[in-house]
């Protein structure tokens, strides 16, 4: 099938829709032909019948029969004896020797017989149809020449016209299928200019409501899904680019400044402070990257008890104590990334507290809800949405022994979106009340 992949979308179509064409009309052609033929024989074969009934009447009546014998025009009609000799006929019929020969007459008496026109005088064929009647038998022979020039007609015509009707529909066929095809050449054209530096530039939709316009539209979207996402990784490495600058400027000014006046000592204390800061954007840039890859993947999982996971992970801070509840709550997940969850939500609320943090479990129907609670100065309402951006930070965060590298909140969202759960920013009176609500895994028997 090297010559199908050869062919071009257009061709192939063409091909499809006309060969189901060729076969119908193929089909259509046959069964009229077929229907004219045993339409034509059936008018013959009764008026040889009409005619071997009025023969048959007079035969018995026992009236004597007439010569000739009466018969429409263009027919032979004889009568034979027992002995197979020609006692009547009518104006046409050689009254000596018989239409068919004994073997013939035998098979006649069961279905019509063709045989030669020369038998008659013809120039056609004859269709002989016999019939016993009282000892006698009666031959009717009809000639086929209007019945075979008719067919010859009819295969003729068939023929001439048929190549042109199917080159006719093939032409009307390629022009349809073409003028189908535009916009998907439209769009081929308008995709083979958008490059990766064109963000705004999108397909062109035709008006029509069909599958053409859906995969444009759907096209168009993924584009827009592409640029936003190419937008967002731009915006990520150049704020990257801008965290990582700060702190190895600052070195490299500690550095110059121990050259020049050889406080090695103190210079090292603020260099291990910086190498601190920058060890923990890396690792938070490298989680974020590997969100990013296993976005939409199944990752393995398993069970997890909150309870103890927040009881465990308290124990790390001399501020943060944990609300107890009085059931287990188990959720379904990599324990490592909801470790991370509870740790940069606590070492967040643990920055910004005044005097302590609360961890907190509880049901809430299908979902566990963990909520971090600090009595700190709070986030006012239209920022805590944006505070879940990458490299986000509030002003009063911003102080490099703040600790903070503005992707906490941001990790925090994305694993939670891959355990398929929500995360928000509640005002607690005072301070903040982080929640998350996680899918609760009820199947579990632990």
């Amino acid at each position: 099938m090297i010559w199908w992949s050869r062919l071009s979308l257009r061709g192939r179509l063409v091909l499809l829709g006309t060969s189901g064409l060729v076969v119908g009309l193929a089909i259509a052609g046959v069964a009229m032909a077929t229907a004219m033929t045993f339409s034509i024989r059936g008018t013959l074969d009764r008026s040889a019948d009409t005619t071997i009934a009025e023969i048959a009447a007079l035969l018995e009546e026992g009236s004597t029969l007439p010569s000739p014998l009466p018969a429409p025009a263009g027919q032979v009609v004889q009568v034979l004896d027992a002995q197979h000799r020609v006692v009547a006929g009518d104006r046409n019929a050689d009254l000596l020797v018989p239409l068919l020969h004994r073997d013939e007459i035998d098979k006649a008496l069961h279905e019509r017989v063709t045989v030669s026109g020369d038998r008659a005088l013809q120039p056609d064929q004859l269709r002989v149809t016999a019939r016993e009647v009282d000892g006698r038998i009666v031959l009717v022979a009809v000639p086929l020449g209007d019945y075979n020039r008719s067919l010859e007609l009819l295969k003729t015509s068939l023929w001439v016209t048929y190549p042109a009707l199917i080159s006719i529909l093939v032409a009307i066929a390629w022009k349809v299928v073409g003028q189908a095809l535009a916009p998907v050449d439209r769009l081929s054209a308008s995709a083979e200019r958008i490059t990766g530096a064109a963000t705004d530039e999108r397909l062109p939709v035709p008006p029509s409501s069909d599958e053409i316009q859906r995969l444009a539209v759907t096209l168009n979207h993924m584009l827009d899904r592409l640029a936003t996402t190419r937008a967002r990784q731009r915006s990520f490495i150049a704020d990257a680019a801008h965290e990582l600058r700060s702190p190895l400027a600052s070195m490299r000014i500690q550095v110059e400044v121990a050259q020049q006046l050889g406080d090695w000592q103190t210079v090292g204390d603020d260099l291990l402070t910086d190498l601190d800061r920058l060890s923990r954007l890396v690792d938070d840039l490298l989680l974020l990257a590997r969100a990013d890859e296993r976005d939409g993947r199944r990752v393995a999982r398993e069970p997890v008890e909150m309870q103890s996971l927040l009881r465990t992970l308290a124990k790390r801070y001399t501020s943060v104590d944990v609300e107890p509840s009085g059931e287990s709550l188990w959720v379904e997940g990599e324990q490592d990334a909801l470790i991370r969850v509870v740790l940069n939500l606590a070492d967040n609320a643990v920055r910004h507290a005044r005097t302590r943090v609360v961890l907190q479990a509880e049901s809430d129907g299908q979902e566990v809800v963990v909520t971090v609670t600090d009595d700190g100065e709070g986030i006012p309402g239209p920022l805590r949405e944006r505070v879940f951006d990458r490299f986000t930070r509030l002003d009063d965060g911003r102080a490099r022994d703040a600790g903070g590298t503005g992707l906490g909140l941001a990790i925090v969202r994305e694993l939670v979106r891959r355990h398929g759960g929500t995360v928000r920013l509640l005002d607690a009176r005072p301070g903040v009340r982080a929640e998350v609500r996680l899918p609760r895994f009820v199947d579990s028997v632990m």
